[in-house]
């Protein structure tokens, strides 16, 4: 198969994440929540102390950073499953040996949603910590990102919230860039582009034609809904965009504008808790749509929870993203992945983002493998840069960091695809792959631009 370059489009993700993150700060702040203050957690030890957990390996530690905004104003479980998929695969890892006999040691740091936390844990980290890399790094506020580029220090799999895995050298995100990265602007002189394939597979395998985009009238609720609403319209859907009040929200007359609208799919710019809310309406009305669609972050085992008053919406809900249905246990590495994070942190309510951060820290493993006896940062680097595509054992569609002078046009985009249904996991709820084999599930999608 033809690998596929693919930070363009998660560029495109990556921004609309960003958008609706900032949304849920206001809806935090609305609240009445409070920036914590950053918190240092799982310091290596210092002088005679001893280290909290033995590692059977017993070479020299490989020390690796993990910056998560843990406290982070829009929730304490919003950014912690990458970090926890990675923590549990070293652990996996160190019990059988580490890396060439040598174990890896964690230093974990949490920014608080910071940009001042974010550059704190970036010091400390690097300054003081002396950490031979970061993996996994999910940051509402990657501020630091600059540091750690000047550092030379390698960023294996973050989650890109922002544009900065698309602006730096030495930083790659879990999704690939094709950017120039440079350290000015992201992206091609401040532009990145994104693909259509998500509407393009609603269109081909569920035959909609229609959608409606539900937004607060707020400003980066709304930018987040026009950027969906651009990528529908390119795809020849009729739209129909609903906004609500942010401070008080009439979901019940959005729901009765759906069902006489009769859309074919739903997309939002909101919170969880907009969400839920939206589809408890639209229960309560008799909508009923082919897709209530959402994104990676929202890809987890919290549906049950989330949507508990709204059974049929809940069970009308896609996933799309980019990385192997944490729930496809026909997989050997979804296996795999599945009994390491048994008895971890985060193991009772497992999640796509905890197996991305997972094949965040495998792919830094691989990376520092292929170095032999002699581990650096230029070895790991070039392995991140090679030509052929990394996949986690096919936990990931094919990832690269390529560089490319031009920005795309058009693509061939792949996507991975579940639905949510009450009655998979015999009966305990579940999310049930769609459209096939993810490598098979490709389009040729044009690239749109847009401004991060």
């Amino acid at each position: 198969m033809t690998s596929r370059p693919r930070a363009a489009e998660h560029a495109w993700t990556a921004g609309l994440l960003a958008a609706l993150l900032a949304v849920l700060l206001l809806v935090s702040a609305a609240c009445g929540s409070r920036l914590p203050e950053s918190e240092f957690e799982n310091r290596p030890p210092r002088g005679n102390s001893r280290p909290a957990t033995p590692e059977p390996a017993r070479g020299e530690p490989i020390r690796i950073g993990i910056i998560t905004s843990a406290t982070s104003p829009v929730g304490g479980a919003t950014f912690t499953g990458p970090r926890d998929g990675a923590k549990a695969y070293f652990a996996a890892l160190n019990a059988r040996g580490g890396i060439r006999g040598r174990p890896v040691q964690i230093v974990t740091c949490d920014d608080g949603g910071s940009g001042v936390g974010n550059n704190e844990c970036v010091h400390r980290l690097l300054d003081e910590d002396k950490v031979f890399a970061l993996v996994a790094t999910t940051a509402l506020d990657y501020a630091g990102a600059p540091r750690v580029s000047e550092a030379g220090v390698p960023d294996v799999g973050g989650q890109p919230v922002g544009p900065a895995y698309d602006t730096y050298p030495h930083l790659y995100g879990i999704y690939g860039s094709q950017a120039p990265r440079t350290g000015g602007k992201p992206g091609w002189n401040g532009t990145l582009y994104g693909g259509t394939e998500i509407y393009r597979f609603f269109k081909r395998e569920q035959g909609a034609r229609s959608a409606a985009v539900v937004s607060y009238n707020q400003a980066a609720s709304a930018a987040y809904a026009r950027l969906i609403t651009r990528g529908l319209k390119a795809e020849g859907y009729r739209v129909v965009t609903e906004e609500v009040d942010f401070a008080l929200p009439n979901f019940q007359a959005v729901a009765a504008d759906l069902r006489s609208q009769g859309v074919d799919l739903v997309f939002d710019a909101m919170d969880t808790n907009g969400n839920s809310r939206l589809c408890e309406a639209m229960d309560a009305a008799g909508v009923k749509v082919t897709a209530k669609v959402t994104n990676v972050q929202n890809w987890s085992d919290a549906v049950p929870e989330d949507y508990q008053h709204a059974k049929g919406c809940r069970n009308a809900l896609w996933a799309t993203g980019s990385s192997r249905n944490y729930d496809d246990t026909g997989h050997p590495a979804v296996r795999v992945f599945r009994a390491g994070m048994r008895g971890q942190p985060g193991a009772e309510t497992l999640s796509q983002w905890e197996l991305e951060g997972w094949a965040a820290a495998m792919w830094f493993t691989d990376a520092a493998t292929s170095c032999g006896s002699r581990l650096t940062r230029a070895c790991v680097e070039r392995f991140m840069t090679r030509s052929e595509p990394y996949t986690a054992r096919g936990l990931l569609l094919p990832v690269t960091y390529q560089a490319s002078k031009e920005p795309p046009k058009a693509r061939r985009s792949c996507l991975s695809v579940a639905r949510w249904s009450d009655d998979a996991r015999s009966g305990d709820g579940g999310w049930v792959t769609q459209g096939g084999e993810m490598t098979d599930n490709c389009f040729t999608v044009p690239q749109l631009p847009y401004t991060p």
